[in-house]
């Protein structure tokens, strides 16, 4: 059995930290916004004797094992729902870039637990998929509810905002950041901002107002000193705010300022939506 999913990419309106967890994981409050940038994952299904998951994509720079998040998202739904095992043949289309802030990785496992839910008949509650969306990462929960969503937590807990439509368009450079470099790097910082964009976001949502003066993002200020290429863009696009971790920078408008040799897409929009099966 084939089974196709659109998997949306999203940007962070605002990224702020709150402190540092007991977990070793910082607490966040952030505005996730999905956009109709998307990758598409083809599951073939069969059954079979033993579990079997073969990877497969577009993309010569992401791995096709169990490092990959996408295998790792089989496993752990076939290892909690205990079902009869199958081999799984997937195709990954991407189009979102790696390492850029855009939660690619995480939509592809939220997509795949979608997919895997379906194709077993919905043996799992959508709270129970939050949960398995929970264990594998921080962006995997936004992805799943999809929309403009208010994440709190380390990114797991989530909950629907006011809905806008703008116009958006990315600008990345060939560097990619790590979350976990973003993190150690704000953890450096002395001086840590609290501005409470967030909830001044969220006032301005709810009464159609400006959203643009607040769009912010606490790892934008840790990383930015460090990277020639982010200064390029906000030199240039004064107006842009890193998404996530970076290295991908947006603006709310249908054009954005180019910088040779830099990947962009133009021309986005943000969506009501999350990951959606074909």
């Amino acid at each position: 059995m084939e089974i196709k999913v659109k998997t949306p990419a999203k940007i962070n309106l605002t990224l702020e930290i709150i402190g540092k967890r007991q977990d070793g994981f910082h607490e966040l409050k952030s505005i996730m916004q999905m956009i109709d940038l998307y990758d598409y994952l083809t599951f073939d299904i069969q059954k079979s004797e033993n579990l079997e998951i073969n990877l497969s994509g577009s993309n010569s720079q992401i791995p096709y094992d169990e490092k990959n998040i996408v295998y790792k998202a089989i496993k752990l739904f076939m290892d909690k729902t205990d079902l009869s095992p199958c081999r799984f043949n997937i195709y990954i289309d991407k189009n979102i870039p790696s390492e850029a802030g855009l939660a690619g990785g995480s939509s592809n496992a939220a997509g795949t637990f979608l997919v895997l839910n379906k194709y077993f008949d919905n043996p799992l509650t959508k709270k129970e998929l939050h949960e398995l969306c929970a264990q594998l990462g921080s962006d995997l929960n936004v992805c799943l509810e999809g929309g403009c969503t208010l994440a709190t937590g380390r990114g797991e807990f989530v909950e629907r905002v006011t809905f806008r439509e703008y116009p958006v368009s990315l600008i990345k450079p060939s560097i990619g950041i790590s979350a976990k470099e973003g993190y150690q790097k704000y953890a450096q910082m002395t001086d840590k901002p609290q501005n409470n964009f967030t909830e001044k976001v969220l006032e301005c949502l709810n009464e159609n107002k400006n959203i643009r003066p607040f769009l912010y993002n606490d790892l934008e200020k840790a990383v930015f000193p460090y990277y020639e290429d982010l200064q390029k863009i906000k030199n240039i696009n004064p107006a842009s705010i890193m998404s996530g971790s970076g290295s991908t920078y947006f603006v709310l408008a249908e054009t954005i300022n180019s910088v040779e040799t830099f990947w962009q897409r133009e021309n986005l929009k943000t969506i009501s939506t999350g990951c959606e099966i074909l």
